[in-house]
């Protein structure tokens, strides 16, 4: 048997050092918000009967919940959108970003999802930087989560099939599709590429990017007074 980092298996919503207090606080409202860890009636597991089968396609997703775990993408398909981002445990920064800037609406009108992973958006801002977009420049993070969104429910296959694709935001973006040996097929949106694809929600599709897409400059690797880090 292959030993799998207990991070890897446990779906829980894990406070990761990827931001500062405003992602923290909003965590915390995430987990009174349902229920706690999420095992009680509603959870991601509280189906009333077996879900039809979702297959996820990407480098990433055998780190993620899989089989009967909670949060396994066949337990998220019959959910709001925004309630299964919650259930994906390496999007906890665009999780609280969706709730923070008041977007779970624009998620439920037949919608592809660009997420962002956690690592996506260390690479890209600054602990202080995301903490003023989460708390103070939410205008600006809506903005920015507006170009992580495609009208219409698409699945990767059909995302590459179109070459472009226009975000909610106005931008236009490029992809271009290649198979993975024993991964199945992903997506390269213009710098980002999909490490797991196709999660299903309510008239949605969440695809799990390696890139914070949009035009902000990056602040990855300033430190807390705006200068570079030395």
């Amino acid at each position: 048997m292959t030993n799998t980092p207990a991070a890897a298996t446990r779906p829980s919503r894990r406070l990761l050092p990827v931001a500062g207090a405003a992602l923290a606080a909003l965590l915390l409202v995430v987990l009174a918000s349902s229920g706690g860890s999420g095992s009680g009636d509603g959870g991601a597991g509280a189906v009333d009967a077996a879900p039809a089968a979702v297959t996820v396609t990407g480098p990433l997703c055998d780190l993620l919940p899989a089989g009967s775990e909670p949060g396994n993408p066949s337990s998220l398909a019959g959910q709001p959108a925004d309630q299964a981002l919650q259930w994906i445990p390496v999007l906890t920064t665009f999780e609280a970003a969706v709730r923070a800037t008041g977007l779970a609406d624009e998620l439920t009108r037949g919608v592809t999802i660009l997420a962002p992973t956690d690592d996506a958006f260390v690479a890209m801002f600054s602990r202080t930087n995301l903490d003023e977009l989460l708390l103070r420049d939410t205008d600006v993070l809506r903005d920015l989560l507006r170009d992580h969104l495609v009208t219409g429910v698409l699945p990767v296959s059909e995302l590459i099939a179109a070459g472009t694709v226009t975000t909610v935001a106005g931008t236009t973006l490029t992809v271009t599709g290649r198979t993975v040996t024993g991964r199945g097929q992903t997506a390269r949106v213009d710098e980002a590429e999909t490490v797991c694809a196709d999660y299903q929600a309510v008239d949605a599709r969440i695809h799990v990017i390696d890139q914070v897409l949009g035009d902000l400059p990056s602040t990855a690797g300033e430190d807390d007074d705006g200068h570079p880090a030395h």
